[in-house]
C-alpha cells in the first residue's frame, strides 16, 4: 500500500472513531435527559441519573454538556425536536449512497446533502431509489487479540451469526437482524471483548473504480459522513484492495 493510500486509510479510521465517540455522547445525553425528566435533576436522589452521569464521565463527556442534558430534562432548557431521517442518492460513477441522520431542521439537512452531492457530481434521489441495494444486518467488531478465530466462530455461529471475517486487526461478525441480540448475549456470556456493535446496511452489489475515481467518491463520502447531522453513510463502493 502506498504512503498516500495508507495515510488516507488511517485518516478515515480516525474519523470513524471520532464519529463513534460523538454517537456515544449523543446517546448518553439522551439517557441523562430522560433520567432527569423522569426522576428529577439531583443525582443524589435519582439513581438512574447518577448512573447515566457516571457512564458519561467514563466516556470523557464534558461537564457542561452533562449539565445541559440535565437542564433539558428538568425543563430549565428548552429541548430540541430531533427526528431520525434517511436520504438516498448517487455519488459520481454510479455509486449508490444511503444516509442515516438525526436533525432538528430537516430543511437544512436535506439542502446541505443535496448541495454536497451535486457539487461533487452526484444527486439526491427519492425514497426507495437505492434502499433496495442494501440489506439490514447486525455487525460486531472484535479485536483480534481478544480471542482466537475458531473460538469466536463457534460462539457466534451457534448463536446465529452468518460470517466471521478478519480485517485491520479486527474480527468482523455479521448477523441477521433477528439474531443480533442472541449473538450479543453469547459474546457477553463468553466474556469476549467487543469494540463496536451496531445495526448497519450492507450493499448487495458493489461498484469497483480506478484509484482516481475512488478518491473522488471517497472525498464526497467523507464530507457527508462529517456533516454534523449524519449518523451513518453506506455506499456500494467496493472495498479498497490492500
Amino acid at each position: 500500500m502506498s504512503g498516500t493510500r495508507k495515510w488516507a486509510k488511517v485518516k478515515r479510521k480516525k474519523q470513524k472513531q471520532d464519529k463513534r465517540q460523538s454517537k456515544i455522547w449523543a446517546k448518553l445525553s439522551q439517557e441523562i435527559e430522560t433520567a432527569a425528566r423522569e426522576g428529577g435533576g439531583d443525582p443524589d436522589a435519582n439513581v438512574a441519573l447518577a448512573q447515566a452521569i457516571e457512564r458519561a464521565k467514563d466516556e470523557d463527556m464534558a461537564k457542561d454538556t452533562i449539565e445541559r442534558a440535565i437542564k433539558r430534562g428538568t425543563g430549565e432548557l428548552e429541548g430540541e425536536d430531533v427526528k431520525s431521517v434517511t436520504y438516498e442518492g448517487y455519488a459520481p460513477h454510479g455509486v449508490a449512497v444511503f444516509v442515516e441522520a438525526r436533525t432538528d431542521n430537516i430543511n437544512r439537512t436535506v439542502k446541505d446533502l443535496r448541495n454536497l452531492l451535486s457539487d461533487h457530481g452526484g444527486n439526491l434521489g427519492k425514497d426507495g431509489s437505492v434502499a433496495y441495494l442494501f440489506e439490514r444486518k447486525g455487525r460486531f467488531e472484535i479485536p483480534t487479540d481478544a480471542t482466537d478465530e475458531m473460538s469466536l466462530f463457534e460462539t457466534v455461529v451457534e448463536a446465529g451469526a452468518e460470517e466471521v471475517d478478519e480485517t485491520d486487526e479486527t474480527f468482523v461478525v455479521t448477523t441477521p437482524v433477528e439474531t443480533f441480540s442472541d449473538v450479543e448475549t453469547a459474546l457477553e456470556t463468553d466474556d469476549i471483548e467487543v469494540d463496536d456493535a451496531e445495526l448497519v446496511r450492507l450493499p448487495t452489489t458493489t461498484v469497483t473504480l480506478d484509484p482516481e475515481e475512488r478518491e473522488e467518491v471517497q472525498t464526497l463520502i467523507d464530507k457527508i459522513d462529517n456533516h454534523k447531522d449524519v449518523e451513518a453513510v453506506y455506499t456500494t463502493l467496493a472495498t479498497e484492495p490492500e
